[in-house]
């Protein structure tokens, strides 16, 4: 015979009252079991390592990636250390400056990995003395230049287009060194262990001349930045966030020993969680180095039920045991459903298009997994050991008295005003959020707290662009970059990006072949052109070539059969929209003004990141698709009613949608990191929703309630509850917020705007809905049984 609806839900709260008197009963074998399982996760800590690389957030197979890094082999592989030198008294072209800035040049040299060293003192001047071309060093010996020899070097300098905006401000102001470095990717140490180098280098250079200050910028030391802000959150945030929750849970619980074994819970989910990624060969990363405070945060929610149940019980007068084996009655099925949800959620990262999220994904769901194990064994064993005291005082209190009593009066008694409200404002709030922008500049992924932020920032304002898209330009044949035809072609793309108002530099060799050709002509400004003659742009660029020193040749430029050359259009700051929208139109300028062999795609670690918040989203469609469809059958079946399976989407779905559309008035853009906040929090705000509705119905099937009474009943026994995990969750992510990183400070403000909402949602708009659907005579528990049994 088929069992009826309350016979199952009455078999569960069997189950969690034979589990618990399970637990009470074999208290030391668990917490000796719980120990063993810590410790053998938790040895593979020792085995975690960190990735620094920017090229973490892309997948193997990413077309950007693979696109650039085609270019890097095509050419030169052009990672660097940008270091910017600024004199106090603003003055670039003296003999001290010049002086330091040659002896800086040279150093540079000594940096591990560096392939070429560019510097306004090393730029490769040209000009001609009757029939000869001589190509040297701009300065060289600056300490015996005299005033005059100054001068003209500064006039060449600034006249020159290969170095103003590039090596140089057209002020004269600041100027710069270009490190190129080919890091082999055999060993994470290799770029700290640069980066240190460098760091050393600048901080004795600083030393030695206080007048002039240093910027260090460029993609290794954006990789540094990666780590050093991964390793700032760990030593800051995390502490902060024990304390927090130290304080929490004491507040809530009122007990020095549920604190504690709640401090310990969290401790031993961490080490399960990220014990997992040792073992599993998982490396940190910036997003996935966050997985400890999301696990602590989310972990504190299962032992904060387990213990205010339980300190209730002991409250109304029952002994320390018997709450445990209640609490666990009460709350097992429920702790099980939501840990369950929030497992699925973060599991549904795993289509994410960046990896450190998947990997962050999977960890936190491996966390979760051991807070669920630990909260219902080790919290409840070692509680049942320890000599727990409470005062016994009466609790009981009307339905409709306290601050749960009167919000449930407020719904009650204005269901369909609230009903309305609710849905008005979160309409509204949809609008905006469907309105949000997509913005992945990486540079504004550290604030300005971070030495790179600060140091890229001043190099934008008072020197270049740190943005560029790379375009790889064929001319159809080898050795056919002398055609005069390719070169005006070349040229014509040049001067059309030098028009845009993004672009702040361009490097072509279309300039180097101006150059030459004047210099090959007595320095005449009227063959300041491209050669006419293919034989001698020939002629002119072998001979150019010869005169250069070893390690500023044109490879970084010019391909090996000289059939491409590889133009750098250097961008002012912009977001990501405003980047896609400057490379369609440059590509399509190339497809409309230039042959088919011209036509070509703008690249580089920018165009990547502008790309990703895109390929991102699209990429969790289909995770979020199966999170949500997974969830609800969850819910159908732990609820018993396909009725309130369905109904809880409302109140599952509707808080992202509040949550980014307050984003979106606050003016924020959504990055990658914020791209995950859906599919992450689906499965924490469903908590709020489960509790509410289990113990809605609970007053109903079990003890008869109208749903009026319901409502109440579910507000006083789980009202406060659901008040402090939300507390909990929100100092949780918003001392998150405070990370130096932006991908996860965003993330995490947006998550606080989420769960705050899914808390106000499900005690407004769900009761409301309840009410509605469920009506307001009061049932038998005949007539309930025939209800529940057919949905």
């Amino acid at each position: 015979m088929k069992e009826s609806l309350n016979d199952l839900k009455e078999r569960s709260q069997q189950f969690g009252e034979r589990w618990g008197a399970w637990i009470v009963k074999n208290r030391w074998p668990v917490v000796l079991l719980s120990i063993g399982l810590f410790m053998a996760f938790g040895s593979g800590g020792a085995k975690l390592g960190f990735d620094g690389d920017y090229r973490v957030f892309f997948k193997k197979d990413n077309p950007q990636l693979l696109a650039y890094e085609a270019l890097q082999k095509k050419y030169t592989q052009d990672d660097n250390v940008l270091i910017v030198i600024e004199p106090t008294d603003e003055q670039i072209f003296t003999q001290e400056a010049l002086s330091a800035i040659e002896e800086l040049t040279a150093e540079s040299w000594q940096m591990p990995f560096s392939t070429r060293v560019d510097a306004v003192t090393n730029f490769q001047h040209t000009y001609a003395e009757a029939d000869d071309l001589y190509v040297e060093d701009l300065v060289y010996q600056a300490a015996s230049k005299t005033g005059e020899e100054l001068s003209k070097i500064k006039r060449v300098a600034l006249d020159e287009p290969l170095l103003v905006h590039r090596l140089i401000n057209e002020e004269g102001t600041v100027a710069a060194i270009n490190i190129a470095v080919q890091l082999p990717g055999e060993d994470v140490s290799e770029n700290p262990t640069l980066v240190a180098r460098v760091r050393e280098m600048t901080s004795a250079f600083e030393a030695k001349y206080p007048s002039l200050k240093t910027h260090l910028s460029g993609l290794v030391m954006l990789n540094s930045a990666f780590f050093e802000a991964s390793q700032q959150d760990s030593a800051t945030l995390i502490p902060l966030m024990f304390l927090a929750i130290i304080v929490t849970i004491f507040i809530s619980t009122r007990t020095v020993f549920g604190t504690i074994v709640s401090l310990l819970v969290i401790v031993f989910s961490i080490a399960f969680g990220m014990g997992f990624a040792g073992h599993m060969g998982i490396k940190l990363t910036p997003p996935s180095g966050a997985a400890p405070i999301i696990i602590m945060t989310l972990a504190v929610a299962d032992s904060i039920h387990i213990l205010i149940t339980m300190m209730q019980g002991m409250r109304k007068g029952m002994a320390r045991k018997e709450a445990i084996i209640e609490s666990l009655r009460v709350n097992f099925m429920p702790v099980f459903i939501t840990s369950l949800t929030t497992i699925i959620g973060f599991l549904s990262m795993n289509t994410a298009e960046v990896p450190p999220f998947r990997d962050l994904g999977n960890i936190a769901a491996v966390g979760m997994a051991g807070a669920f194990i630990f909260s219902v064994t080790f919290l409840p064993a070692l509680m049942s050991l320890l000599p727990v005291k409470v005062k016994i005082k009466d609790e009981a209190k009307s339905r409709s008295g306290g601050f749960y009593g009167k919000i449930a009066n407020l719904v009650v008694s204005n269901r369909w005003g609230t009903l309305g409200a609710s849905s008005l404002i979160i309409a509204i709030l949809a609008v905006f959020a469907s309105r949000i922008e997509l913005n992945d500049e990486f540079v504004e992924y550290f604030d300005d707290r971070v030495a790179f932020r600060q140091d890229t920032d001043f190099i934008s304002d008072n020197l270049t662009g740190i943005y560029n898209a790379e375009f790889s330009l064929g001319s159809g044949e080898p050795g056919g970059i002398n055609n005069p035809a390719y070169l005006q072609k070349l040229e014509a793309f040049e001067r059309w990006l030098e028009d845009q108002p993004e672009i702040v530099h361009v490097n072509a060799y279309s300039e180097i072949a101006r150059r030459v050709n004047r210099s090959m002509h007595g320095d005449e400004e009227e063959y300041y052109k491209i050669p006419t003659n293919r034989e001698e742009a020939a002629q002119y660029l072998l001979l150019y070539e010869l005169s250069l020193p070893f390690g500023l040749d044109l490879n970084n430029q010019i391909n090996v059969d000289k059939s491409e050359t590889r133009l750098t259009a250097t961008i002012q700051n912009m977001s990501t929209k405003e980047m896609i929208d400057f490379a369609n139109r440059a590509e399509g300028w190339l497809e409309s003004n230039t042959p088919d062999y011209m036509h070509t795609k703008g690249i580089s670690p920018t165009m990547m990141f502008a790309y990703l918040s895109r390929t991102q989203i699209l990429s969790l469609i289909s995770g979020n698709l199966i999170a949500v469809g997974l969830i609800t059958l969850v819910l159908i079946l732990a609820l018993k009613s396909v009725k309130y399976g369905l109904l809880s989407l409302i109140p599952n779905l509707t808080p992202a949608m509040a949550g980014f559309g307050l984003w979106a008035l606050f003016g924020g853009q959504i990055n990658v990191g914020i791209s995950i906040v859906f599919g992450m929090t689906l499965g924490i705000i469903v908590d709020d929703t489960i509790h509410f509705l289990t113990k809605y119905l609970r007053a109903i099937r079990d003890h008869g309630y109208s749903p009026k009474d319901a409502i109440h009943y579910a507000f006083n026994t789980v009202g406060r509850a659901l008040v402090v995990t939300t507390i909990v969750l929100t100092v949780g992510f918003f001392i998150l917020a405070q990370s130096s990183f932006g991908m996860n400070s965003g993330m995490a403000k947006v998550t606080t705007l989420v769960i705050v909402s899914a808390l106000v949602i499900d005690f407004l708009l769900l009761p409301a809905l309840l009410l509605i659907t469920t009506g307001s005579k009061k049932q038998t528990d005949t007539q309930l049984k025939t209800t529940l049994s057919t949905n």
